[in-house]
């Protein structure tokens, strides 16, 4: 008789997809948008959302829920830009968010009034990728103080994504990067992503990830 051994993570991961498409149903029949920020340690989704909290919260009503591996210092850091609540999630050193989590952040929220929910993710380009959290869509951070061949290096979690935010242009005459390749390498992995140029520290440097907000959370459609 054959045997088949089932890996404890492979059940894992099926009883976190189930979840996932709960949230996901949840989300939708509410009409709330969903944007799964992921990117390596240090790309910038703390100061994106930073800048995107304070510049549009107004304009939007914009529900964040934020992971970490030890602290809440990056929810503290949004908190101050908005007047809705900001939820950590401290994983304890798991380095991923998963979707009993977010599940659990939705209860705490008024899904009737939101426009739209960011999950900044763990700063980590392996785990999350094989993490569905019930969003519309993941959107890889990539910094051009990176290395270009990141997409090459990380194929699954580019792969995975549908929208790649290029961070930090403001820095592009200080370092080595080529956006050029860096895009190359992207559409080498996923020929269907889509490409948004950002600094967080110029004046217009959020314009396109901007235009892309409104686009989400005014239409109320998937990325």
């Amino acid at each position: 008789m054959a045997v088949r051994t089932i890996d404890v993570r492979e059940r894992v991961l099926a009883k976190n997809d189930e979840i996932a498409a709960a949230v996901r149903h949840r989300l939708q029949e509410a009409g709330v948008p969903s944007l799964n920020l992921v990117s390596s340690p240090g790309s910038g989704k703390t100061l994106l959302l930073e800048r995107t909290l304070a510049d549009l919260g107004r304009e939007l009503r914009i529900a964040v829920v934020t992971g970490d591996v030890q602290t809440q210092n990056d929810a503290d850091r949004l908190a101050r830009h908005t007047d809705r609540l900001v939820q950590a999630v401290i994983t304890g050193g798991a380095c991923h968010l998963d979707a009993r989590q977010v599940e659990t952040a939705l209860d705490a929220m008024d899904l009737a009034n939101t426009d739209l929910l960011f999950i900044e993710n763990v700063g980590n380009l392996v785990c999350p990728a094989s993490w569905d959290l019930g969003e519309d869509a993941k959107v890889v951070l990539f910094s051009v103080t990176e290395g270009e061949d990141k997409p090459a290096k990380y194929p699954k979690m580019f792969r995975q994504s549908k929208v790649v935010v290029l961070t930090k242009m403001d820095l592009l005459p200080h370092v080595p990067f080529s956006v050029e390749r860096a895009v190359s390498h992207c559409l080498a992995v996923n020929p269907d992503l889509q490409f948004l140029f950002t600094s967080a520290m110029e004046p217009n440097g959020m314009d396109e990830w901007y235009g892309f907000v409104r686009s989400r959370a005014r239409g109320r459609q998937p990325a």
